[in-house]
């Protein structure tokens, strides 16, 4: 038998058309013509396309392959792919291998049917796939087939985005373009071409028996729990983080690494969350583009693996209701093309001006437009989330740490003159080293923390595609880059000096500090006094996604992305709508099965429950006993039944009513909706701690959190 090892480095980027294969195969010439595309956007020849076309098709049909597909990822938050056969008939009874560079390039799905927000009529259906060629191909591997995935960009016929890809590629070339005056500012852009945003999500998500999850309808439909009573043992006593795997999770778990690492996706790290039955899985850092399309790779292979093991992975951001629920920690940085990771701070940061310039530049950007960081990590599921278990709350605030803290407090007197260090930690043992202490603790309650050579934006759902959040992220910072980099060439003219230009430097730094500093809190983000003064300090308060929504139609953040072409304002417009329709469409689902679930499956299992205590009573007085706590039982239980009907039937009347347009259904079901559907769950959970085992419906809270 191969050893694991062995097996990993064999299988490591196998299904991956890698620069490693293209340098191989393709011809010298169309390899550096392709690399130019990819490193430096050089338009694609299409005599290279035809030659890549031919060779990715040898390369998939030596290893299995039958179809292609265009893969890629419209705004529905999931991937979307149409097979296409590589085989043709040759016309002499046989069949021949094909693909052409046309092929390669673009295709033509059916775009009537995708979530467009109105930019597209569903009679109008054209649409475009286009090859992004720096998003390598891979082949995906089911149990009787191979099929060639080409990474691409969708697009309407009037050319605007359909996808999540577009806007992100947009925005890492605003990025850049304002990145690189500032470090032509400070001399160190010398062999610099561009400046990157790198990735590296943190990934939530639950496995439960994959047989008592097809006994849950609500976890079917909705992927989350919307009946469930707390057991006795949840997650108080704190023993499942970082606890011992078990071992069907682990099998789970290998299994999926495997799969992802035959798809180059460089996953890192495994182990237990919070609660019981949560695991998490963390890849290393990528282009941001890259990070993207491996993570939806990530989702779509946890899920398929786990059926293979007996499990259902659920990835909502909160299945079960009292215990840890789900994020994707966005760990995002920006890095020169030539390796200079441009948020670290290095040993002597009091030291690193260019650094100072740009943290500052990234703290104007988070002050400045904490409504469209909120905005963009909006939805129903996340609602459940944000604000408790790990998770941070809905006010968007930054956490530098004692160190960075330090450095700023000294920029606003002047020049910095020190760093803080951490010094070790002598653990009293002399078998045991001396640790070195990091300069600053870390906060897991801020929604937006510095976390050494990153930030770490832990508002994202578990769920969700991490694009938006990292188009935002990216167009937010370009703009504020934009600002300090204009600022500074104002103030050192054409003439650059290092004395003028730390002059420059620090005089703006003071002024944006004072500026912009009330979005820094290095506290509690749970406590009470944080709520109260961040509203004093005047940051946005929404804190539900109906709120959230409405930032994206400010005239502000219509100009922003206008500005630097990251989405028109029809663009941004559709995405708001389709973020409102799928709020909305996302709740009257859950709202439908819990009235489903409340009448064919708790009512009957009440009433037969109720039946029992009935008969029981009737059998105790016939037999001439005066049970009084009998009967004050059963009427008590007959009081929970009767609120049962009560709640269920003001559900379904309320989720039937509907408004004049999205934004107002939104509101009323905000409003009226969700508040009913908490009625129904606290009278059907209260049920459920007194109808007998034999006679409730379905597995518990129980079953589901701790049987694997």
């Amino acid at each position: 038998m191969t050893a694991p090892i062995d097996r990993i480095d064999q299988v490591y980027g196998k299904d991956v058309f890698s620069r490693r294969i293209m340098r191989q195969r393709l011809p010298k010439e169309i390899y550096k013509s392709l690399v130019r595309t990819i490193d430096n956007g050089e338009a694609l020849d299409a005599q290279v396309a035809d030659v890549v076309a031919a060779t990715m098709k040898d390369w998939a049909i030596e290893n299995g392959a039958t179809h292609f597909t265009h893969w890629f990822q419209p705004l529905t938050g999931l991937t979307a792919e149409k097979h296409d056969s590589l085989v043709s008939p040759d016309g002499s009874g046989g069949v021949i291998f094909n693909f052409s560079g046309e092929e390669l390039v673009q295709g033509e799905p059916d775009a009537s049917s995708f979530p467009s927000g109105g930019l597209r009529a569903t009679f109008e259906a054209r649409g475009y796939t286009a090859w992004d060629p720096t998003s390598p191909a891979f082949l995906v591997r089911g149990d009787n087939n191979v099929t060639l995935c080409i990474p691409t960009a969708f697009v309407s016929w009037t050319g605007e985005a359909l996808d999540t890809k577009i806007p992100l590629l947009r925005s890492m070339e605003a990025l850049s373009k304002q990145a690189l005056r500032i470090l032509k500012l400070f001399g160190t852009d010398a062999g610099v071409s561009r400046v990157i945003t790198t990735v590296g999500p943190e990934q939530e998500y639950f496995l439960v028996d994959r047989e008592l999850f097809f006994e849950r309808p609500d976890l079917v439909t909705c992927e989350r729990t919307l009946f469930g009573a707390r057991p006795p043992k949840g997650q108080q006593l704190e023993d499942h983080y970082f606890g011992t795997i078990p071992s069907r999770v682990l099998k789970f778990m290998s299994d999926a690494e495997l799969e992802l690492y035959r798809l180059g996706v460089p996953v890192k790290t495994r182990h237990n969350e919070v609660a019981p039955g949560q695991y998490e899985i963390a890849p290393l850092f990528e282009v941001s583009h890259i990070a993207s399309d491996h993570q939806m790779l990530m989702m779509e292979t946890l899920k398929r693996v786990a059926q293979r093991h007996g499990l259902a992975a659920l990835l909502h951001e909160k299945p079960f209701a009292g215990v840890n629920g789900s994020g994707k920690h966005n760990n995002w940085s920006m890095a020169s093309d030539t390796g200079v990771n441009l948020l670290d701070p290095q040993d002597e940061t009091h030291t690193n001006l260019q650094f100072v310039v740009f943290l500052v530049a990234v703290i104007r950007a988070v002050d400045l437009h904490a409504d469209l960081l909120r905005a963009c990590i909006a939805s129903a599921a996340n609602d459940h989330r944000l604000g408790a278990n790990e998770a941070p709350p809905a006010i968007i605030s930054i956490f530098l740490g004692d160190m960075l803290s330090d450095i700023l407090e000294q920029v606003e007197k002047g020049l910095p003159k020190r760093t803080l260090k951490g010094g070790v930690i002598d653990l009293g043992a002399r078998s045991l080293p001396q640790l070195p202490r990091h300069s600053g603790d870390r906060n897991r309650t801020s929604p937006f923390a510095f976390t050494g050579n990153k930030f770490e934006f832990r508002a994202v759902g578990s769920s969700q595609s991490i694009a938006w959040p990292n188009t935002v992220l990216n167009t937010i910072v370009a703009e504020s880059l934009d600002f300090v980099a204009g600022e500074l060439e104002k103030a050192v003219g054409d003439k650059v000096t290092a004395a003028r230009l730390e002059a420059a430097a620090l005089g703006l730094l003071k002024k944006l500090l004072k500026e912009h500093k009330k979005v820094i809190f290095d506290g509690d983000n749970y406590t009470p006094e944080w709520h109260a003064e961040a509203k004093k300090r005047g940051l946005p308060m929404l804190q539900d996604s109906v709120a959230s929504f409405q930032a994206l139609s400010a005239r502000k953040n219509y100009d922003l992305f206008k500005k630097y072409g990251v989405l028109t304002k029809a663009e941004l417009d559709s995405r708001t709508h389709i973020a409102i329709e799928k709020y909305i469409k996302q709740v009257t689902i859950e709202a439908e099965t819990m009235v489903s679930m409340a009448r064919t499956m708790i009512l009957p299992a009440a009433l037969a429950h109720q039946s029992l205590i009935a008969e029981a009573v009737a059998g105790t007085e016939a037999a001439g006993i005066d049970d009084v706590d009998s009967r004050t039982s059963l009427t008590g239980f007959v009081g929970l039944v009767s609120r049962l009907r009560k709640a269920t039937v003001a559900l379904d009347k309320t989720v039937a009513a509907h408004a004049d347009s999205p934004m107002k259904h939104a509101q009323q079901i905000k409003a009226r909706v969700i508040p009913a559907m908490g009625e129904l769950r606290a009278v059907a959970d209260e049920l459920q701690l007194h109808v007998a085992d034999e006679f409730w419906p379905m597995p518990t809270y129980r079953d589901l959190l701790f049987l694997k």
